[in-house]
C-alpha cells in the first residue's frame, strides 16, 4: 500500500513538473508524461520487465493521445 502511494505520488510530481514546462510541446509532454504513468503501472503489477514494457506502451499512447 505504501509502494501504490509513493508511486501516485511521484507520477503526479512528474505529471506537474512536465505540465510547467514552457519549452516542451503537447506532444512531448503527452508521450513522456505517459511513459512515466506505464512505467510506474507496470512496476506496480510485473515488476522490472513490466516496468519497462510499460513504459514504452505508455510513452507510445501518450504520443498518440497528445497528438488528437
Amino acid at each position: 500500500m505504501k509502494t501504490r502511494i509513493i508511486g501516485a505520488a511521484l507520477v503526479a510530481a512528474s505529471m506537474l513538473g512536465l505540465g510547467g514546462c514552457a519549452s516542451m510541446d503537447r506532444t512531448t509532454v503527452g508521450t513522456v508524461g505517459g511513459a512515466v504513468v506505464g512505467g510506474v503501472v507496470g512496476d506496480a503489477l510485473l515488476g522490472t520487465p513490466g516496468a519497462v514494457a510499460g513504459a514504452v506502451a505508455g510513452g507510445y499512447l501518450g504520443n498518440k493521445a497528445a497528438k488528437r
